[in-house]
């Protein structure tokens, strides 16, 4: 039975959300089969999930009683329990009446390993508050193989006999799984060992350094047990998983997307933040759900679409394409279709630009657009690459055009790229230094002692086990050189380069800490000793690891923070993407074209980076080569502009200017 969908969305909206919003109840469609909330950001998210949780567990202690948790594991819940931690300590949750069953765990593998569930949960949550260990309940990886399936059972009858999950948290991988239950779960199934999917098992090789560490099993609580609690709430956060949040919502009930059993749930929430939710009726066609507030963005966007639907130039669209696709509201409240055509075509010729770092003032050429002239110029340029490779990947031409255009070109390194090194290059820098040592005579003992400790170190490392600091040191140093050899590449002085080797970073693990002071203090102090008058940072999001959307917080902290500061007043601030994804073209605010010979130049740069060339050690879910990804999605940004009827260019490399809005 379908459900009608929850229209609420939290505050503050942005005016993608806001043109979402339906304006009458009673015109609205029915897309979403479970209730959706879309809040600003992960954080809101997760702090609205947290206050419930905290609510439920005190309205159960006034009455006396337990409250029955399912916990999930994972980067989606590690805010949800900084802020119960936060709770706990700053406003007195006691967490004494809390009984907590985890999802799931990888089998076999240790408690105490790097990447169990146990640990995971023990460092990010039951380490910190006064839960009863007793109360804690985890499957436990380290069961003999015959004993796996009373063990399950026995996992069944500790719920039972705790009453029940009153609250259950989940997660949701890419293939739609919920705990570990994979596609083809049954809808009645219990707790029980599962092979997991290889797509799981891909998304999971960074925490264990390599896919063919990673077990090839899991226990997981079923669909049947998830089902069988009260109060349902999934997180989903980041564009990467917005495609399967809306096959889970708004696609049938299936098994091969567990997820999709929440829509028979009779109490299931789902929240997302903004970026998770783009590919949900509402967000992504908002005008198919009801009458929309027509501003300037969403017309654009309704616009592009129509143009991909009906395989035309945004020129030759005509009323008759307005109304067949449903968008006689837009032609009703924004004119005819010319005046709507033209309106969005002069949006995007105007974002399209060779002078990324805009135009001197004495500037002109025949045939010239006219543009206005900048008053400061050249500028002064920090760009902000989370890796020590993710500049010239994901916007190596605008940087090249920068730099040829004679702004003064900074480049700042926010962390040190040291897990991403192979071990195998590692021990060939070694044995290189301690080569050099003994020709040229170099501290040749000091270094001859380093190859052996690193050599020793890491021959007798365990799979999945992170480096030591030494190792750790030696990795950076690899990537800290690539990244300078690829900045002269640029035409970037060394001299420009800084590498802020942010604290959040270095734990030698893919998990990370949460962004703190320290990293907003180090960044904001480069960016009052640079004072730029632009900012480039990446706002790819749909990152697996995490990281590229902490270094975004920590610029937009460092940002906002600065914000009353004379040369914050004058700074703009662009985000790129480019190593996992594509801005949409509806979105792009700057498009900077690329020739032939600019991308080859972006392409040389991009190999210096020769520990990443290859084989990356976390390529994530795309197979292809860094280089390869960013060619493609510039050359598809070129098509499309093109199948829009503007100019045909070889590649283009695109831009969303920040808004102040969030730091987060």
């Amino acid at each position: 039975m379908e459900r009608p969908t929850a229209s609420r969305v939290e505050e503050p909206r942005t005016v993608e959300v806001e043109a979402a919003e339906v304006l009458g109840a009673s015109s609205e469609r029915v897309f979403e089969r479970v209730p959706v909330r879309i809040h600003q950001d992960a954080r809101s998210a997760s702090r609205a999930l947290a206050e419930e949780i905290a609510a439920l567990v005190r309205s159960r202690a006034r009455e006396g009683r337990r409250c029955v948790l399912g916990l999930a594991t994972g980067s989606t819940p590690t805010t949800l329990y900084e802020e119960l931690v936060r709770m706990h300590h700053e406003e007195g949750l006691s967490f004494a009446n809390v009984v907590a069953f985890n999802l799931d765990e990888y089998f076999p593998i240790d408690p105490a390993s790097h990447q169990s569930y146990r640990r995971f949960m023990h460092e990010h949550l039951f380490a910190h508050v006064d839960c009863p260990p007793s109360q804690v309940h985890i499957p436990d990886g380290r069961t003999p193989r015959g004993k796996v399936a009373a063990a399950c059972a026995a996992y069944e009858r500790a719920i039972a006999e705790a009453g029940g999950i009153d609250l259950q948290v989940l997660g949701i991988g890419r293939t739609g799984h919920i705990g570990f239950n994979e596609p083809g779960s049954a809808r009645d199934s219990r707790t029980r060992l599962i092979v997991l999917d290889r797509v799981t098992r891909k998304d999971a090789a960074s925490d264990f350094f390599g896919e063919e560490h990673v077990p090839q099993r899991g226990i997981t609580m079923g669909v049947g047990t998830i089902l069988d609690a009260r109060r349902i709430v999934m997180l989903a956060f980041g564009e990467g998983k917005a495609p399967i949040v809306a096959r889970a919502v708004e696609g049938p009930v299936t098994e091969a997307v567990a997820a999709s059993f929440l829509q028979r749930h009779p109490d299931a929430t789902v929240l997302l933040d903004q970026a998770a939710s783009a590919e949900l009726t509402r967000v992504k066609t908002p005008w198919r759900v009801g009458p929309c507030r027509w501003d300037e963005a969403l017309v654009r966007k309704a616009v592009v679409w129509l143009a991909g639907e009906r395989k035309r130039a945004v020129l030759k669209l005509v009323e008759e394409d307005y109304n067949e696709a449903g968008l006689q509201d837009l032609l009703a409240s924004r004119g005819g279709a010319h005046e709507i055509n033209l309106e969005v075509f002069r949006g995007l010729q105007e974002a399209i630009t060779g002078w990324p770092g805009g135009k001197p003032r004495d500037r002109k050429r025949a045939g010239d657009i006219d543009r206005p002239r900048d008053r400061v110029f050249p500028k002064r340029i920090l760009v902000f690459s989370p890796h020590p490779d993710d500049d010239v990947i994901s916007m190596g031409g605008t940087l090249i055009r920068l730099v040829d255009q004679g702004h003064e070109v900074h480049v700042a390194y926010q962390t040190s790229g040291s897990i991403a090194v192979f071990d195998a290059d590692a021990l060939r820098f070694a044995d290189f230094a301690a080569e050099y040592a003994g020709i040229f005579g170099v501290d040749p003992g000091g270094l001859a002692r380093l190859e052996s400790e690193v050599e020793k170190e890491l021959r007798a490392k365990t799979p999945g086990v992170p480096d030591s600091a030494s190792v750790r040191r030696l990795k950076g140093l690899i990537r800290r050189g690539e990244a300078k050899s690829a900045a002269r590449a640029c035409g970037i002085p060394e001299d420009r380069l800084h590498f802020l080797d942010l604290p959040f970073y270095e734990t030698g693990t893919v998990r990370k800490r949460p962004i703190g002071e320290a990293d907003v203090a180090r960044t904001i102090e480069l960016l009052r000793a640079v004072t730029p008058h632009q900012v480039y940072a990446a706002g790819d999001l749909s990152d697996p690891h995490g990281t590229h959307r902490a270094c975004l917080a920590a610029v937009l902290r460092a940002m906002t923070r600065g914000a009353p500061e004379a040369w914050a007043r004058e700074c703009e601030v662009w985000l790129y993407r480019g190593a996992w994804q594509e801005w949409e073209v509806d979105r792009l605010d700057m498009a900077v074209p690329l020739a032939p010979e600019d991308v080859a130049r972006k392409r040389a740069a991009i190999f210096r980076h020769q520990s990443q060339k290859d084989r990356p050690l976390f390529p994530g879910a795309d197979d292809r080569e860094f280089w390869q990804r960013a060619e493609d999605r510039n050359r598809a940004t070129a098509r499309q502009l093109d199948a829009l009827g503007l100019p045909e260019y070889e590649a283009v490399e695109a831009f969303v200017r920040w808004d102040g809005r969030s730091a987060e």
